[in-house]
């Protein structure tokens, strides 16, 4: 059951399907600057030295500091590594997350993010949530606007449905999805076969749940007979799922870092995967 471990982006970036998330590299609640500022670029540095060609951020990941310390660690851009962002959330404090939709606050992130990433175009730009109190047209037209000023190359989407998701294709092109999904977070497997079938990425977010150990009865054995840990059988598992999964674990630690990249190179047998997929 050997799936590509690249995916191609919006019919333009060869994506490597083990990417990495920056949401840690903040300060507790996902608020504030990281607190290991030196290791922080250290790992990212180390994550592209690794082969990651795809790092995942957000305008609320500190709020600001996390998209700082990317351009700080990685630019000038090695050629070929992708930048995904997004925007969409208002944080007022550590832990407080409020979808913010309206059209000012939409081109202020997607200016803001341009200015700290240190680039012209943003690869990936992905609405963060959709606010209720805004209609999705009115969100989505800065982002329009951005796209045809050439500043923002791809747009995603984030925590939505089906009928969300064919929304706002009737406003612009939507080249990924990334919602909740892991081993023991199944509720959207018929938008992963949805996206699946329109050639759309699926970027699960929290991969492994809340810490492998939730997990662990399950998937002891079969990361036993493959000298895994149960953290890389659950990256496996999602990267087999299916072959437009693009994975973001993230971690504060290289050691981290390289265990989950090493998941690329376990492959399940068809009964392990339908095991773990009951």
């Amino acid at each position: 059951m050997k799936n590509s471990l690249t995916f191609n982006l919006g019919n333009e970036f060869e994506i490597n399907r083990l990417g990495y998330g920056g949401m840690q590299l903040t300060g507790t609640g996902v608020f504030g600057e990281v607190e290991d500022r030196e290791n922080a670029i250290k790992v990212l540095q180390a994550a592209v030295k690794d082969g990651v060609n795809f790092i995942d951020t957000a305008e609320a990941y500190g709020p600001k500091f996390n998209e700082s310390l990317i351009a700080d660690a990685l630019s000038p851009y090695k050629e070929g590594l992708v930048i995904a962002t997004k925007g969409g959330f208002s944080r007022s404090g550590p832990g407080a997350w409020t979808p913010n939709g309206t059209p000012e606050f939409i081109h202020e992130n997607i200016e803001g993010s341009l200015s700290r990433l240190k680039v012209k175009t943003i690869d990936l730009w992905q609405l963060h949530r959709i606010d209720p109190n805004v209609p999705l047209e009115d969100t989505l037209a800065p982002v329009v606007e951005a796209v045809k000023a050439g500043k923002i190359k791809h747009v995603g989407l984030s925590e939505v449905n089906i009928e969300q998701v064919e929304q706002a294709l009737k406003i612009l092109p939507i080249v990924s999805v990334q919602n909740m999904y892991n081993l023991s977070e199944r509720k959207w497997e018929a938008l992963v076969d949805y996206t699946a079938e329109r050639k759309m990425a699926f970027i699960p977010w929290f991969p492994l749940a809340s810490g492998p150990s939730k997990m662990a009865d399950k998937i002891n054995h079969i990361a036993a007979k493959h000298n895994a840990t149960t953290s890389q059988i659950a990256l496996a598992w999602l990267l087999q799922r299916s072959p437009n999964i693009l994975l973001i674990p993230g971690t504060k630690s290289i050691t981290h870092l390289e265990e989950n990249l090493k998941a690329a190179n376990i492959v399940l047998s068809e009964e392990e995967f339908a095991e773990l997929s009951k």
